[in-house]
């Protein structure tokens, strides 16, 4: 049975750790670097705010529930409710193992669980999980925004269109006189198949030479 790898599939992701005890904190920083990620060290809640809420905050907080200036639940509670909502994925710290606590955490916005004394390979498996679901955000939000692109460009085509009503081309945008197919197809991804309808066919026959 084969262990784990010495480093995680995706490094370099920045994680908060707020801890006031140093011996945990020095124990979280340590581990952190050596699975291959990059620790922002802080050891009190009000500092752990301004890290988070910063431009640069890291998108994993590792936060311990009882610190000094503010708590882990309440820096929980303010993350989720800062706007604009930027994605977080907040790990509880704790000593408290009490159904009630579990639910209290949960419910304050922590989006995960782990009490002290903590083991390592829980704690790494449980950041790997968090950087697995901020990366399917990430994908979920890019092909939102691909489908929002898609649908302006479906809008595109709605609306009054002028026409001329004998040779049926198209004034654009730039007041110029296209083909239908060549002004759709620059409006849309459509593709054009050429036949012949019915009425059209019989007109045709009806005007050959016998």
């Amino acid at each position: 049975m084969t262990g784990q790898p010495d480093r995680p599939a995706r490094q370099g992701v920045k994680i908060l750790v707020a801890e006031d005890d140093a011996v945990s904190r020095r124990l979280i920083q340590v581990s952190l670097e050596q699975w291959g990620w990059e620790p922002v060290v802080t050891e009190d809640g009000n500092s752990a705010w301004k890290i988070i809420s910063g431009p640069e905050a890291p998108a994993i907080g590792v936060i311990d529930w009882m610190m000094p200036g503010m708590d882990g639940l309440t820096l929980c509670r303010r993350v989720r409710g800062r706007q604009p909502i930027r994605p977080a994925y907040l790990i509880l710290l704790t000593a408290r193992g009490a159904r009630e606590d579990l639910v209290a955490g949960l419910a304050a916005g922590a989006d995960d669980y782990v009490i002290k004394p903590f083991d390592r390979a829980e704690l790494r498996a449980r950041i790997e999980v968090g950087i697995r679901v901020l990366d399917l955000q990430a994908e979920l939000s890019c092909r939102i925004d691909e489908l929002e692109q898609a649908l302006a460009q479906v809008k595109q085509l709605k609306g009054l269109l002028p026409i001329c009503m004998y040779c049926k081309k198209i004034r654009n945008d730039e007041n110029y006189w296209q083909q239908l197919e060549s002004y759709i197809r620059q409006h849309s991804d459509a593709e054009f198949t050429h036949g012949i309808c019915p009425a059209c066919y019989q007109k045709l026959a009806k005007n050959e030479p016998k």
